[in-house]
């Protein structure tokens, strides 16, 4: 895995745990208590919160797929995974091993242990 992907995967990384728990927070504060209460003035800062962390999501994942020349089933999976909510909770879980074994794969290329 050479630098750029590495990079554009470790920032995918670092949106995707904020844009997984702004969904449920707009849910549960904005929606919910607008509904149950008379709190409403939460509704238009997170939603704006959530819009603008989604739009990145989205940007970086695009980023990634180019870069790691990742197939559209796993683009696919990562965008359904961003919809859902605390989908992406998971979503930064498998990040995190990809993450991990592109590392172990550069330093073994690198240290000659394997000629992938």
């Amino acid at each position: 895995m050479d630098i750029k992907t590495a990079s554009a995967l470790h920032r995918l990384r670092l949106i995707s745990l904020p844009e997984a728990l702004s969904f449920p927070a707009l849910l549960i504060f904005g929606s919910l208590l607008m509904r149950v209460s008379d709190i409403d003035f939460l509704m238009p800062p997170l939603g704006m919160i959530h819009g603008v962390l989604f739009t990145i999501y989205v940007v970086f994942l695009l980023d990634v797929w180019v870069k790691a020349k990742w197939p559209l089933k796993r683009v696919a999976l990562f965008f359904l995974l961003a919809v859902i909510p605390f989908g992406g909770l998971y979503g930064d879980k498998l990040l995190k091993k990809y993450e991990a074994d592109g590392v172990i794969a550069a330093r073994a290329r690198r240290e000659g242990t394997v000629s992938a």
